[in-house]
């Protein structure tokens, strides 16, 4: 029977992407089926017993649910914008003609390297009220430095910092690949007409580099979304519930051995990243093809 016209064959036989298809099974599927039974049960590692929609219910009634919510998304988006932004100004610098432009990109991204709970930890003593190091710093010039962790309207927004600390080299380093990827004939078209710099940035690197934008915002998106080992090694959720967010909360209802409800959590954790994220990336998407 002739191909059908215009159908691309494909290089390989259909039963090559079998492997993978096992892989993806096994490691994904499996666990996510067995994820919706087991959240719907009452479980030890011995038996379970089906309840129902109970563990669901449970959760939402939980007080500081709903504060772990608010700071999921707020973590997610403050995270996400200021990586969006540092990320871009950062590969603009070191996309210019500065002296060790080498060396500097290597310091930008070298957080990303370093493990997050040894992050945490140094930045928690760092940010200690009396003996940390920027508060001493800050006691030199005469300000009284805050309570960066014990303060409850701070925790949540000091743990995003060091978030941003430590992401920000790969939105560099995927910013810096968009910009190079720009061809160079636009830039001197741009300066033939006598524009200036900012002019350039405003209508050739930005709308450019729309692809790498989608990719930052995607990637920082789901990752404050599903943030846990910051919060946890540098605040624990606290002050309170004020630095709380769903990973956190789900942690601490399994430490306490309600494991449905954790697995409860994990389903709605799981809802929430998809419910925000695949309308976002359909958003971005659409605006970058329309260029």
């Amino acid at each position: 029977m002739p191909a059908r016209l215009g159908a691309r064959p494909s290089p390989y036989p259909g039963w090559f992407f079998l492997p993978a298809a096992v892989i993806y099974g096994v490691l994904f599927l499996m666990p996510t089926f067995a994820s919706l039974y087991f959240s719907l049960t009452r479980w030890t590692l011995f038996n379970s017993t089906f309840i129902g929609f109970e563990n669901f219910a449970q959760f939402f009634r939980e007080p500081f649910l709903i504060r772990g919510l608010v700071n999921t998304v707020l973590y997610a988006v403050i995270t996400s914008g200021l990586k969006v932004v540092l990320g871009m100004l950062l590969a603009l610098l070191l996309t210019s003609q500065i002296l060790a432009r080498g060396y500097l990109r290597s310091v930008v991204f070298f957080p990303v390297l370093v493990s997050t709970v040894g992050v945490g930890i140094t930045f928690t003593v760092l940010m200690h009220p009396t003996t940390g190091m920027i508060n001493e710093g800050l006691a030199l010039i005469g300000i009284k430095g805050p309570g960066w962790l014990t303060n409850p309207n701070l925790a949540l927004f000091s743990v995003a910092l060091v978030d941003v600390w430590k992401g920000v080299g790969l939105a560099t380093v995927i910013y810096i690949a968009g910009i190079v990827a720009i061809p160079q004939d636009y830039y001197e078209a741009a300066r033939i007409d006598g524009a200036t710099k900012f002019q350039n940035f405003l209508y050739i690197t930005l709308p450019l580099s729309r692809p790498a934008t989608a990719t930052v915002i995607t990637l920082s998106f789901i990752g404050g979304l599903r943030t846990f080992d910051l919060i946890w090694a540098m605040t624990r959720g606290g002050p309170g519930f004020a630095s709380d967010t769903v990973a956190s909360v789900i942690y601490k209802q399994y430490q306490a051995g309600f494991y449905g409800l954790s697995t409860a959590g994990n389903v709605v954790l799981f809802v929430l990243i998809g419910v925000l994220v695949v309308p976002l990336t359909m958003l971005l998407n659409r605006k970058q093809g329309h260029e």
